[in-house]
Parts: structure tokens; C-alpha cells; sequence
């Protein structure tokens, strides 16, 4: 056989077959398509619905608002001012006394000062129109009372200085004293209160009593001034009253401690308020002692 020879043109590579596509993974597979995007709000909700579904957000917003506005407001009007911060009171002195609740009179007595009573007669339980204790006071001890609150004449004489005694225990028979009750009490701070409440026979007769005043003859007081805080006070005041106050406290030179009194003449009823107190009796109590006991006279 003759050789062929090695010159010429090459012979052809012979083609390979085309690579086979890759296959495709089974079905199962196939990751899940994620959640489809929701469609615009434009595609799926007419306009009339959109307008209606905004203002139905802001109205529940309001009334969210509204809600908790509502809730923070009422927090804080239940709350003491010393409860909120930014809102804390300091204390002026005032004592924490009860709520005052005036006596009910007998069936068909009418009240005090009314107008089949212009003569301001209590015809309610004289022990019933003592003025209340401040919370947190202790009883006076000194205060010697006898059944129901009574306090034997004697015993309100001791008050007063030794030679005045005996003309006003004869005055009070002459004036037509009927009672006298009484109530003492000591607080935190030293003072010592006692409230006595004197009933006569008519208004007529407490004009006439002289142990309240500024001639009162207290036991250990040199002399006794007008309160001088009270007077400014009540200058300021414009609203007439049905009783009669007057509040006195002793100048100095005082001893070891001062005595402020208290008076008020309300109907047939005198009232008598003393406080003392080592070195100074402060004002804002003794105020407060005189109206609180003004207003439960009525």
C-alpha cells in the first residue's frame, strides 16, 4: 500500500456533539416563592374608600390622644400637689384638722342666725360644737373635764389671774351662764391649745362678759395687744359676719412662753381660744384654730 503523503491540507477534526443542556432541578425541589408584594392601594381600593380609611386613622389617633390626655389629667387632680413633682406645696404651718360638720339642730329649731332666729341661738348640744383636734395631737392632760366635755367653773377661773377670780365667778351668775364645755389638745411643736365654749342665757348676756378682751386678766400675762397680723387681714376683708372675733396675743416682755387668745361671740355663745407656747406662738395655726371655730358656730 503507498503511504500518503504528509504535505497538504490537513484533514478536518472530526465534530464533537454539542454539550447536553443542563436539566432542570425537580419540582419538589423548587424553593417556594416568597409572599407576593401587595398591590398598590391605588389597584385594589377605589379613592372613595381611601379618603373614608385615612379619616378613620386619624380619628382612632385622636381618640387615642384624647384617651391618654384624659388618664395623665385625672392622675394628677387625685393626686396631692406634694405628689406631683413641679407641683409640691411647702407647708405654711396649717394644721391637718377634720372635716368640720355642723350639728343638726332639734327637729323644728331653726339654725343659727336665721330668720326666725336673728338672736343666733344653738339650740344643738353645746359638746357637739366643739371644734375638733388636729390629727396628730395629743389630749392636754392639764385640761381637767368632767362628763362630756364639761368644764366646771372653777376650772375655766384658773385661766385668769388669782384676784380677778372671784368678780367673775359672780359676774357669770349675774349674766346668766348656763354651760361651759371644753377641749384641749397639745401638738408636735409645744403649743398647747384650749377652746372653751361658754353658753348663756341670751346674746344680751355674752355682750356683757368682760373675759374676753383686751382687758382679760390672763393667769401670768402682763398685757395682751390686738394680733396685729389678724388686724391687716381683716381690713382686707370685705364679706360681713354674723359673729364677733377678735384675736389678741401678749406683748413682750414675755416669760418663758407667749399666750395668744381668741375671741368670738356667736349668739348665745362665747368662745374662748388660747394657745401658748414656749417662745412664740406661731401665727398661721392660731389662725386657723379662731376660723375653723368661727365657722362651726356658724
Amino acid at each position: 500500500m503507498t503511504e500518503q503523503p504528509t504535505t497538504g491540507t490537513p484533514p478536518e477534526p472530526t465534530p464533537q456533539a454539542p454539550e447536553a443542556p443542563a436539566l432542570a432541578a425537580p419540582a419538589s425541589e423548587v424553593p417556594a416563592p416568597t409572599t407576593a408584594p401587595e398591590a398598590p392601594a391605588s389597584a385594589t381600593v377605589p379613592k372613595g374608600r381611601r379618603s373614608l380609611l385615612a379619616v378613620l386613622r386619624w380619628t382612632a389617633a385622636v381618640v387615642v390622644f384624647a384617651a391618654v390626655g384624659a388618664a395623665c389629667a385625672y392622675g394628677i387632680a387625685r393626686s396631692d400637689r406634694t405628689d406631683v413633682p413641679g407641683l409640691s406645696t411647702r407647708s405654711d404651718g396649717r394644721w391637718d384638722y377634720p372635716a368640720l360638720v355642723r350639728p343638726t339642730p332639734p327637729p323644728g329649731a331653726a339654725v343659727p342666725f336665721a330668720a326666725d332666729n336673728e338672736d343666733g341661738i344653738h339650740y344643738a348640744g353645746l359638746t357637739q360644737l366643739l371644734l375638733p383636734a388636729p390629727r396628730g395631737a395629743a389630749p392636754d392632760a392639764k385640761l381637767k373635764l368632767e362628763k362630756d366635755s364639761v368644764v366646771a367653773v372653777d376650772t375655766f377661773l384658773e385661766e385668769y389671774e388669782p384676784t380677778a377670780r372671784e368678780k367673775m365667778k359672780q359676774a357669770f351668775t349675774d349674766e346668766g351662764l348656763r354651760q361651759i364645755v371644753g377641749r384641749g389638745w397639745t401638738t408636735p411643736d409645744g403649743t398647747r391649745t384650749r377652746v372653751y365654749l361658754l353658753r348663756f342665757h341670751s346674746s344680751g348676756f355674752v355682750n356683757a362678759f368682760t373675759g374676753c378682751g383686751r382687758d382679760m386678766n390672763l393667769s401670768g400675762v402682763n398685757r395682751i395687744d390686738a394680733d396685729p397680723d389678724w388686724s391687716k387681714a381683716k381690713l382686707a376683708q370685705s364679706a360681713p359676719d354674723s359673729n364677733e372675733r377678735q384675736l389678741f396675743e401678749e406683748v413682750p416682755p414675755v416669760g418663758d412662753e407667749q399666750i395668744k387668745a381668741g375671741c368670738i361671740q356667736s349668739g348665745d355663745v362665747q368662745a374662748v381660744i388660747l394657745q401658748s407656747r414656749k417662745d412664740a406662738v406661731a401665727a398661721v395655726p392660731f389662725h386657723q384654730t379662731v376660723i375653723l371655730r368661727n365657722q362651726l358656730l356658724g
